[in-house]
């Protein structure tokens, strides 16, 4: 009489294979989820650079000059808040300019968003920015105040091709 069942060899011939496909599986896992996280930080990045350029691209000035049509239209909010480059002079300006204007009291449009939210990076968690100044140079120690010409994250760690994402 047979009796239905597994023999030690089986078992162990099967876990062996399980053991060898979850070493497998395991890296691959690690890399998707930091693939993922640096298409998201390439999003954000690009959400908010794409925010700065139409800023400045409407508020634009130089010095006491005003060449955006936005900033010609509202005078008085285009010297409080951008800088004499025309770039805004923080990030929050990015949530939401009042405008002073006739397209605030004809139109009824009082308030000029490029964001709707401030985009979170992936890597900190936070949306705790490294920003860049018009003057500045391309890796600055610290940011000068006067306006937002770039954003980079606080990360330093090295992306899947090598490069470093404060360099992205």
């Amino acid at each position: 009489m047979k009796e239905d069942g597994l023999t030690l060899l089986e078992i162990l011939v099967t876990m062996t294979i399980v053991v060898i496909l979850a070493s497998v599986a395991m890296p691959l896992s690690k890399v998707s989820t930091k693939r993922a996280q640096e298409i998201e930080l390439r999003q954000q990045l690009r959400a908010l650079r794409s925010a700065i350029d139409l800023f400045k691209l409407e508020w634009n000035r130089d010095g006491d000059v005003l060449l955006g049509p936005v900033c010609v239209k509202n005078k008085l909010t285009c010297k409080e808040v951008t800088s004499p480059y025309g770039y805004p002079k923080s990030l929050d300006m990015l949530l939401g300019v009042k405008l002073t204007g006739d397209e605030a009291t004809v139109r009824g449009t009082t308030v000029r968003r490029y964001l709707r939210v401030m985009p979170i990076d992936p890597l900190t968690g936070k949306s705790d920015w490294i920003l860049r100044c018009y003057k500045d140079r391309p890796k600055p120690s610290s940011w000068c105040g006067e306006d937002v010409y770039d954003v980079m994250t606080q990360s330093e760690a090295a992306a899947l091709d090598g490069t470093k994402y404060q360099d992205w």
